[in-house]
């Protein structure tokens, strides 16, 4: 069975068996080593100034962003379920908020942004997807970054990309804290949460607040290359492993690969009569709206031997998402499409005639070339 939900995404088997080997404690200078060249890589990647991981799911980290980075007030996107947890979060945490809320295939807009803050000009923090993956949104997180900034630099501007980092180059000039999760480009189990920060984000963080997503303690410790609390060891070691193999071609060659895989697959969808959801779609995932939806999702997993998800809320039944996370091999992306072309056929939607599988061969290889 092909997985190609997005999140999680297919453990790669060199992770797998780095992650099974021998356990160690996480107070040992063993540990700390493997701890040191994780954080190391993480800050790379990020492109940031600090990071820090937490035992945690995505939720986590999103949590522990709000406790530490909003003081009084908080503006969040909702064009999705991980923006409407943004300001559910907010309003657990006591904070105030100020919602924009958009259809889930609709970006949010820059005008509103400003009209929003100019209401309310105690405004500290925005919460906002770069990745949208309920239904497959890309916001334009760097453009509204850079405004927030130049009204008003303490701003601080938290972008989650637990579907978007590993997936593409994040421009973080203007972002505070970035939020990413295991289970997603990183090809790993969940369970481990990371951060990156900025500098200002640090100074912002001060002593902390909360006790168990304290990030003044975690960054304290993490920074002596070590963890508050008990570490996920086996996933950092696992974290260290996917490096190795995104490190054997190169992260501009993965960045250009899942550019080139989603491109390929939105075309080749669209060559056989399907409609992409979002306006703004995201490389991360491949979104389809069709009545349709559940019978080919149906026909995937139980004929063709692929396993792809489907929608939320309203969107249930009435969408399905593909993944372009992670180190995918193009023949498995391929055969993705053929087969939803197949299982069109086998609704009498269309004959089958091999357009799915050319398009997207065309549309790849010339990306790469």
């Amino acid at each position: 069975m092909l997985l190609f939900t997005p999140g999680p995404t297919p453990v790669p088997e060199s992770v797998r068996q780095a992650m099974a080997t021998p356990t160690l404690h996480h107070r040992t200078p063993e540990f700390e080593a493997i701890f040191k060249e994780a954080r190391e890589r993480l800050m790379r990647l990020f492109g940031m100034d600090e990071c820090v991981m937490l035992a945690s799911s995505g939720t986590g980290a999103m949590q522990s962003c709000v406790l530490n980075l909003c003081k009084k007030k908080a503006l969040t996107i909702n064009a999705g379920k991980f923006g409407e947890r943004f300001g559910k979060i907010v309003t657990a945490m006591g904070k105030e908020l100020v919602e924009l809320k958009y259809e889930w295939n609709t970006p949010v807009s820059l005008d509103d942004v400003k009209r929003a803050l100019e209401d309310n000009p105690d405004i500290d923090s925005l919460f906002i997807q770069i990745s949208e993956s309920a239904g497959g949104l890309r916001h334009p997180v760097e453009e509204i970054a850079s405004y927030l900034k130049s009204v008003n630099p303490n701003i601080m501007v938290v972008a989650d990309g637990i579907t978007a980092v590993g997936v593409e180059k994040i421009d973080t000039t203007d972002i505070d804290a970035l939020v990413a999760g295991s289970q997603k480009a990183l090809m790993l189990p969940p369970g481990l949460a990371m951060v990156g920060l900025s500098s200002l984000a640090v100074e912002r963080i001060g002593d902390g607040v909360d006790y168990y997503f304290n990030l003044a303690s975690e960054i304290k410790k993490q920074r002596n290359n070590t963890t508050a609390y008990t570490a996920p060891t086996t996933l950092i070691i696992g974290l260290n492993a996917i490096f190795d193999e995104i490190e054997k071609e190169g992260l501009e060659s993965l960045y250009s690969s899942t550019k080139a895989r989603a491109e390929a697959t939105q075309k080749a969808l669209e060559s056989i009569g399907l409609n992409i959801y979002p306006t703004k779609p995201a490389l991360s995932m491949s979104t389809i709206i069709d009545e349709d939806a559940e019978a080919i999702r149906k026909l995937l997993k139980t004929k063709y031997g692929v396993n792809i998800a489907g929608g939320q809320d309203h969107l249930k039944g009435k969408i399905f998402r593909i993944n372009q996370m992670g180190l995918i091999p193009v023949n498995e992306s391929a055969w993705v499409v053929n087969a939803i072309e197949m299982a069109l056929s086998d609704l009498g939607r269309r004959e089958f005639d091999g357009t799915a599988s050319r398009t997207f061969n065309t549309i790849y290889f010339n990306e790469i070339d």
